[in-house]
């Protein structure tokens, strides 16, 4: 049987192989999750709540064996996967407050009247959510991470496909947290863990699978939401895949450009490139040395990459060369130890001629590469703007009362789902206001948003009850409020209290 096979990413050595999941072993693991939807959609969020935070707080009592296992197969660092481990965690607890809150549900009631019938309005979980495992963020993005927090919360049972990039420490994750929420009431298939591309494709056309949660690359959401439409009961696929992710800094704010090199080289090159949120292309006025002084700062900070995959070191390689085909030129580049994985940073110049539709310059090269434009005019770079695909974000930098800002804010906000003001997309806080999503091709839904509380909204869907007696309904709709959520009953909200 084939097998996922990890390696460590500083010297290429081989780390550990687990073996693909069976035709057989997938039904079944998929056939188990929708006998336990019922389950999960019966309890009450309260319970819900104390299974997950069972599973956070395993989490972070393991958190100094799983960041050393997922060192060795992705090279993030000890202490950057230490706090990954403990985000993952938080990112739990947040989910399970959000379902208790119970906004999510959306509960309406409209009381009889003497020419309409009763009616009532709720959301309803999905069922079983296939979730497909991050590369980048072996903790918050994979096995446990906002995907699976989220559907778990919503009252989804999860079956999980690990990334291959890591399989050991999606194993041991799964094993953690899954052992955790099963002791603390939780059923024994609240989610589930499959290995191998073909698992993957066959989790997405099992007719038991109510949705798919992908983060990662274009061809690989989009060969996902291929698979779910051919489907005989289409189902959605919300696929998280990021662009190029833009920052215009404005004429008044080039006097600071030292000080924004610094902040623009931080943010590009953190993780070694490969955050969804990096910002891979930089506006500047021209006039204020910007190629120069960002090749300089990049020069200073000398950071020396480790890839996390062979795949992405390539694609990185390639991209670089694309970019230069396409008439960027190369700028700096930082050395590299040329073991495993490594790969240098760099920086490339384009004319702003180059901002077109079609343009390789204005597509995401996933990695510690970035491109900078130097414009003469704001209308210059408005239009680069305007030629660009949806991404997840993009900055502005600006001075006080910039009478620029606002007309790069209108323009900027067509293209991206969060929009940041002096400061770097880099960095995702999971809150109650928190988009991470953004127009197609930065996400295949762009309603949606893969981190915050809306992101349980993805595993819902309403349904209406009209003339219902009261012993038929829900609890999130019954006259005594159970759950105690708000809810809006005859035109007016009431804020409910919970037991």
């Amino acid at each position: 049987m084939s097998a996922d096979t990890s390696f460590d990413p500083r010297s290429g050595a081989t780390v550990a192989s687990i073996s693909h999941t069976s035709d057989t072993e997938l039904d079944e693991l998929v056939v188990r999750a929708a006998a336990a939807a019922d389950v999960l959609a019966g309890a009450s969020p309260a319970e819900r709540q104390t299974w997950i935070r069972a599973g956070a707080d395993a989490l972070e009592a393991n958190r100094e064996e799983l960041a050393g296992v997922a060192d060795r197969e992705t090279a993030l660092g000890s202490s950057r996967l230490d706090g990954e481990v403990m985000r993952t965690a938080g990112q739990l607890r947040f989910y399970a407050e959000v379902a208790v809150e119970g906004t999510y549900l959306r509960a309406v009631l409209d009381p009889a009247t003497p020419t309409s019938s009763f009616l009532a309005r709720t959301n309803i979980p999905l069922g079983p959510v296939a979730v497909f495992g991050a590369s980048n963020f072996p903790f918050a993005f994979s096995t446990f991470g906002n995907d699976t927090a989220s559907a778990l919360a919503a009252a989804c049972p999860v079956v999980v496909k690990a990334h291959p990039a890591h399989p050991m420490t999606s194993q041991r994750t799964f094993e953690v947290v899954h052992t955790a929420m099963v002791g603390a009431g939780a059923p024994e298939s609240v989610a589930a863990l499959v290995f191998g591309y073909e698992a993957g494709a066959a989790l997405v056309k099992h007719p038991l699978i109510s949705a798919v949660a992908f983060t990662g690359s274009q061809a690989g959401g989009m060969s996902l939401w291929k698979l779910a439409n051919e489907r005989d009961v289409v189902i959605p696929v919300y696929a998280e895949m990021g662009t190029v992710n833009p920052v215009v800094v404005t004429p008044a704010a080039g006097a600071d450009i030292a000080s924004i090199a610094r902040g623009f080289v931080s943010s590009f090159t953190l993780g070694s490139g490969q955050f969804c949120t990096k910002p891979g292309l930089i506006l500047a006025p021209r006039g204020v040395n910007a190629t120069r002084i960002i090749a300089d700062a990049l020069e200073d900070a000398s950071p020396q990459p480790v890839l996390l995959t062979k795949g992405i070191a390539n694609a990185v390689t390639a991209g670089v060369a694309e970019l230069q085909e396409a008439g960027a030129t190369l700028i700096a580049e930082t050395s590299s130890t040329g073991a495993g994985w490594s790969s240098p940073a760099t920086l490339l110049a384009a004319s702003v001629d180059l901002l077109h539709v079609g343009s390789r310059v204005l597509n995401e090269c996933f990695g510690p590469v970035a491109v900078v434009v130097e414009y003469d005019h704001v209308d210059d770079a408005l239009k680069g703007v305007d030629s660009l695909q949806g991404a997840l974000a993009a900055s502005i930098i600006a001075a006080d009362d910039d009478p620029d800002a606002p007309r790069v804010l209108k323009h900027l906000e067509r293209k991206v789902g969060r929009v940041i003001v002096n400061d770097w997309p880099t960095g995702v806080a999971y809150t109650w206001a928190q988009e991470h999503g953004g127009p197609w091709p930065a996400t295949s839904n762009p309603t949606t948003t893969s981190v915050g509380a809306s992101a349980l909204d993805r595993f819902v869907r309403p349904i209406a009850y009209q003339g219902l007696p009261e012993s038929m309904l829900p609890a999130p709709l019954r006259a005594d409020n159970p759950w105690g959520i708000p809810r809006r009953v005859g035109g007016r909200l009431e804020t409910g209290e919970r037991p």
